[in-house]
Parts: structure tokens; C-alpha cells; sequence
């Protein structure tokens, strides 16, 4: 939309000659990812307007957003947005320059704003990097991403390297000369990954430059504002403890450990603290704005106002401090002499270059609201047990859906991923995804985390395999579960690789573990079927989930990456061995458990905790391979169905009903 254009309606809905507050508002508005209670925000903001006049500003907000949207990701544009960044280097003296993936809060997703690599390269992964020198560029990414980012980069521009296989540092040292200068935006490298580039500046000569702005942004024209969504308590009735409980257990802690203040980074921490969410980040319910806790569980949060709901300074209280986001370089430098802790893997190096020079004691420690939100208390795990249950029942219904249409021709991946949304929507608490689905057909499925467009969509076809991983974010829970159906009629090879995977699954659901085990202890049990075929899969076993938060939150996983955090009752994690023949088809089983003490057997030594399965959705009985099931495992099966079948059968009818009936019947 023309700036004109644009100016031209909203002078017809507003007053006064200059719009052009009106216009920053409605483009970070727009800014934000589509929500179901957005609208809210905007009658908010523009409560002089009639409702005829904010379906008009309604528009013109989806409008910009879809424009943004296009505008980010426009992968034939990246050779001139290359061509640009590196004048801009030039112009700065810079040799190279470090894009990551992440913003300054560093956590799991970022707003359209700080989705500098997309824009640069076009990559849409969740977990990835760029270096870009005078003459050359390359982009990192880990095993999951090895086939999508040749498929979405161009390849002459920038090459495509696993970070496993030939890390940045080692790529850097090799194609940088001593005395060159390698730049970085502090606000978006943590201590940690910051420390690493400063080992290789010692041992390469090459000279570490912290740039105060960042020429991306220099040179990204129309860059989309900060986001602006609404702001809303978590009521206790989901969160299970009010916030003030929260903010006094973590400042026992900091009492215990003679620390005055916590700097926390992550939207997620943020949200827990405080009982709140928000809407700044796609399928996410974050508000981002750093928080600092002090030793007298006070909190002064940095958020913009604008965006609360009414009700938001009484659900905070007085022990809140909110204050401008402008304030809290200022609020850094006020912590001089004072004992302050921060997470060196998500703290921007920024904010310690900020702490350092204000000589605040900086003691380096893991965010101890972490393990807190880690392990759910019981109102939260029953949320999410309601929140599967209703889930469940959604994703019966597009599988019976798939059932009755798959072979038929018609259907893509777009229609059937947008069919699964349909079902989630009318679902009670249903807010949005819990990130965006991974539709895959055939050779697409072979693509860990892909994402389906207009341009690679393929059809489900007779013969196949099609994998789709999904979930939604509840007020009571969020959900993340991944089936794997034979399109017709499976081949040998796809029914003995689903078992291999099938087993796996079964083992890590059935697992009984003494006190003090970490997940990378029992990973091997999820590969060990494919370990003994000649088979693998590059990706965990399983990640951490939030109540009404992130889908992939630590400190626990299940994972071959060594881990020193015990898992304990109320995790709640996934459970997700799969498979992938290149060019071929994917596999992958996914379902939620959560941690809960077990009866130990007689005679034993040792406190025994296992696992109880959360997700409950029929497993494609074709393409399981009954001769490779033993008795228990088998056992497993038919009494999982039998959950799945007493679960969801009050909350289906008709077909979808005689449908599940047949889907969970005992093998």
C-alpha cells in the first residue's frame, strides 16, 4: 500500500492534518502476528472511532501485515540485499559480518522486525546463521535444515554448510586474513556465543568489532516497527500459582545466593513471572520486554503501556514496576556494586558490556525461573491433560477427514494443513498454533522441519507417506504431536522403517528411571531399534513444552547433546524418534509426556520415576509391521488405542466416531 493511499484513508478516519502517529501505530500493529483477539488492541487504541470506521483501520492493518509479510521473505531479492549490506560494510571498514537468526531477547522466535536472515536469505528455519565477507557468504545450519536451506537459499549467494560438519569459526578462520575486521551487533550475540568469536579473533589475528548499529538495518528499507499486541494477565485458574508466589520463591533464591538482581532476557521467563501473555511473537503468547527481579521480589518490567489490557496494572500490583523500554540501559547502569545475575547463553553481550561498565558483580548463572516453569504444579499438568484430550479430538477429525479424501487427488499439502487448523479453531481455549505446521508429502516429508508454500506444495498421492506435525496453544495447555499415514496402500520398506521408528517410541513411553537421570541418558533407547538397522535421525528425541507457552522450551531434552539437568515430575516433554529417506518420504511419532513418580517393584534401592503419555491420537495401524512388535510392545499399542478410543469417543460423532472405532481397534 502506497504511503499515499495510505494517508488518504486514515485522514478520513482521524482528525487532523499529521497521521503520521496513527500510521506508526497501525504498522506495528500490523507488525504483530494475526491473533483471534487482535481486534481488541486496535479498539483499544482507537476507541473515538465508530465500528465502521475500525473495520476500515482493520483492513488496512491486514493489508500492511500481508505486505510486510511478502516483503521479508522474497528470496529473489536477496542478491540485491547482499549487494547493499556489503557497501554498507565498505562504507563502515567492515570485512565481515555475522547475521544471526535470533533478536536481542533470544529466545525461541522473533518478530517480523528482527528477521534479518529471512530477509537476507530467504532461509525460514527456526536454527540458523550467516557470515558475510567482501567476496564470499555462507549460512549455517544444523542437521534438521540441511535439505530445506538448499531449497529456499540461493546457493550461488551463500553457501549452505552444516554447523556440525564445518562450524562458522572453523569457515571464518579459513577465508578471513589477520587484521581484517569481523562485526557484530552485540544486542544479538550472547556472552556465550560472543566469548567463542573472541577465541577466534586471538587465535586468527582478525580484529572483533561491536558495531553500534546494525547495517542490516541500514540498509533494509521499510523495516517493519517493533510489534504492538495486546498485553493480557494469565489468570491463576491456568497458571496454578499467582505471581507474587512466583517472585518470592525466586527471591528466596537470590537471597540464598547473595545475589540483589536478576536480569531476565527470555519472553517465556517473562510470562511465567509475571502471570502474563501476550500476542508479539508468531504462535507464541509472548510480550517481549526485558525484566529485572530484584532481592525484595519487586520487578520493574520494561513494556510499553500501550499495548496492556485494562486490567493489566491491577493484575500487576505495586510490586511491579513498569517502566519504558528506553529505561532499561539506565536501570543497568543503577545496579553499579550490586551482586547481579545473568544467563551468559541467552544474555546479550550488550547488556554485559552495560553491567561491566557500571562495575555491577556480575554472577553467571542459569535464569532460576527456568526449572521453576519447567516443572509444571498440578493445576498446570491438568490443564494440558484437558488441553490433549480436546486437541486429541481435532486431530481425529482431520485424520478421519484425510481417510475420506487422500486418495482422491485433491488435496495438498496447504488444504489439508489448513483443514487441521479448522478442526483445532472451534475447539474450547484454542489462541493459535503452537507453531507452524509441518505438512509434508512424499519427498517433503524427508524435510525435518518444513514448511509448505504456494510453490512447494505437493499433492497426497496413492503409494505415499505423509507426515504432519502440529499442535496449538491453549489457555489450559499447549499441544505438539506428529502422525505419520499411508496415502493408500504402504510398501515393505515404509511399514519396517515406521516400526523401527514405532518401537523407538515405545521405549522411551515405557522407560522407568531412578532419581537424578538426564534425557541424554536415555536417548539411545529411542534409537537403538534404527541404530541396529543402520538407520538414525539428525534431530532430538525429545524437547521441553510449556503450559500456554513455548513448544520448545528447556532446561530439559531428550537428546544425544550431553545434558546435566535431571528430569524430574511435572516436565512435561516430547516424545519423537522418526525417520527420513531423502527425496523419498519422512517419519516421525510424536507425542507429550509428562514426568510422574512410579511404584518401585519390590526390593528396590533406588526412587523411580517414568513416564505418562499426555497426547492420545490414533497411530496409522498400516504401516505397522505387527512380526516386529514383541508381546509388551504390542501390549503397549492396543492399550494406548484403548485410551485413545475412551478419550475421544464423547467428543465425536457419526462417522468420525465409527471411524475411530475401527482406527484404535486391537491388532
Amino acid at each position: 500500500m502506497e504511503i499515499a493511499e495510505l494517508n488518504q484513508i486514515v485522514a478520513g478516519l482521524t482528525s487532523g492534518s499529521d497521521n503520521s502517529e496513527t500510521i506508526h501505530l497501525l504498522r506495528a500493529v500490523a507488525a504483530a502476528p494475526r491473533r483471534a483477539d487482535e481486534d481488541a488492541l486496535l479498539h483499544q487504541l482507537f476507541s473515538n472511532l465508530s465500528n465502521t470506521e475500525l473495520k476500515k483501520l482493520q483492513t488496512v492493518r491486514d493489508n500492511m501485515r500481508e505486505e510486510m509479510n511478502a516483503m521479508v521473505l522474497n528470496p529473489a531479492a536477496s542478491k540485491d540485499r547482499l549487494k547493499k549490506l556489503r557497501a554498507e560494510m565498505a562504507r563502515e571498514k567492515i570485512d565481515g559480518f555475522i547475521v544471526p537468526l535470533n533478536d536481542e531477547f533470544h529466545g525461541e522466535a522473533a518478530p517480523i522486525a528482527a528477521e534479518r536472515l529471512k530477509w537476507l536469505t530467504g532461509f525460514t528455519g527456526s536454527a540458523g546463521v550467516a557470515a558475510v565477507l567482501k567476496d564470499r557468504a555462507a549460512i549455517f545450519v544444523d542437521g534438521r535444515y540441511t535439505l530445506q536451506v538448499r531449497n529456499e537459499v540461493d546457493t550461488t549467494l551463500f553457501t549452505p554448510l552444516h554447523v556440525s560438519e564445518e562450524p562458522m569459526s572453523a569457515w571464518l578462520s579459513e577465508n578471513m586474513k589477520a587484521g581484517e575486521t569481523l562485526a557484530i551487533d552485540p544486542w544479538l550475540h550472547t556472552e556465550n556465543s560472543t566469548a567463542s568469536l573472541k577465541k577466534l579473533v586471538t587465535d586468527t589475528g582478525i580484529n572483533l568489532k561491536s558495531v553500534p548499529e546494525n547495517p542490516v538495518d541500514k540498509v533494509w528499507d521499510d523495516r517493519p516497527p517493533k510489534p504492538l499486541a495486546l498485553v493480557v494477565p494469565h489468570e491463576k485458574q491456568f497458571a496454578g500459582e499467582e505471581s507474587a508466589s512466583k517472585r518470592n520463591r525466586i527471591a528466596v533464591g537470590m537471597a540464598e545466593r547473595n545475589v540483589d538482581a536478576v536480569v531476565h532476557t527470555l519472553p517465556d521467563v517473562v510470562a511465567w513471572l509475571l502471570n502474563i501473555r501476550g500476542a508479539d511473537l508468531p504462535c507464541t503468547p509472548f510480550a517481549l520486554g526485558f525484566a529485572i527481579t530484584y532481592q525484595d521480589a519487586t520487578v520493574d518490567l520494561f513494556m510499553d503501556e500501550i499495548k496492556f489490557a485494562p486490567n493489566m496494572r491491577e493484575h500487576l500490583g505495586n510490586m511491579v514496576r513498569v517502566k519504558s523500554p528506553a529505561e532499561f540501559e539506565l536501570a543497568l547502569a543503577r545496579l553499579s556494586g550490586k551482586h547481579v545475575q545473568i544467563d551468559p547463553t541467552v544474555t546479550s553481550q550488550y547488556i554485559v558490556d552495560q553491567l561491566t561498565g557500571a562495575d555491577a558483580i556480575i554472577v553467571r548463572a542459569a535464569d532460576p525461573c527456568l526449572l521453576p516453569k519447567a516443572i509444571k504444579n498440578e493445576t498446570e499438568i491438568n490443564g494440558t491433560r484437558q488441553a490433549h484430550i480436546r486437541d486429541g479430538a481435532a486431530v481425529a477429525k482431520f485424520l478421519h477427514w484425510l481417510s475420506d479424501n487422500a486418495m482422491s487427488g485433491n488435496v495438498d499439502e496447504l488444504k489439508a494443513e489448513s483443514k487441521l487448523r479448522s478442526f483445532r479453531e472451534t475447539g474450547q481455549n484454542f489462541r493459535d498454533l503452537s507453531f507452524n505446521t509441518i505438512s509434508g508429502a512424499g519427498s517433503n516429508g524427508a524435510i525435518v522441519h518444513y514448511r509448505a508454500s504456494k510453490a512447494t506444495s505437493q499433492p497426497l498421492t496413492p503409494g505415499s507417506l505423509y507426515l504432519v506435525d502440529s499442535g496449538a496453544q491453549y489457555l489450559d495447555g499447549t499441544t505438539d504431536i506428529t502422525r505419520t499415514v499411508a496415502i493408500g496402500t504402504p510398501n515393505p520398506e515404509m511399514q519396517h522403517r515406521f516400526t523401527l521408528v514405532l518401537k523407538g517410541h515405545i521405549a522411551i513411553a515405557t522407560a522407568l528411571f531412578p532419581k537424578g537421570t538426564t534425557g541424554s541418558q536415555l536417548d539411545t533407547l529411542a534409537r537403538a531399534p534404527l541404530w541396529a538397522a543402520g538407520l538414525d535421525y539428525d534431530h532430538g528425541t525429545g524437547h521441553g513444552v510449556g503450559s500456554y507457552l513455548s513448544v520448545h522450551e528447556g532446561p530439559q531434552r531428550i537428546s544425544k547433546a550431553p545434558s546435566t539437568v535431571a528430569l524430574v515430575p511435572g516436565m512435561i516433554i516430547s516424545n519423537e524418534p522418526g525417520y527420513y529417506k531423502t527425496d523419498a518420504y519422512g517419519i516421525r511419532i510424536e507425542n507429550l509426556v509428562t514426568v510422574r513418580e512410579v511404584t518401585p517393584p519390590d526390593g528396590a534401592e533406588r526412587e523411580l520415576f517414568g513416564f505418562e503419555t499426555l497426547t492420545f491420537a490414533p497411530i496409522d495401524k498400516a504401516l505397522i509391521d505387527k512380526n516386529l512388535l514383541s508381546p509388551s510392545e504390542l501390549e503397549w499399542l492396543n492399550s494406548y488405542h484403548l485410551q485413545v478410543r475412551e478419550k475421544l469417543t464423547p467428543l465425536v460423532e457419526g462417522k468420525v466416531e465409527a471411524w475411530l472405532q475401527e482406527a484404535t481397534a486391537p491388532l
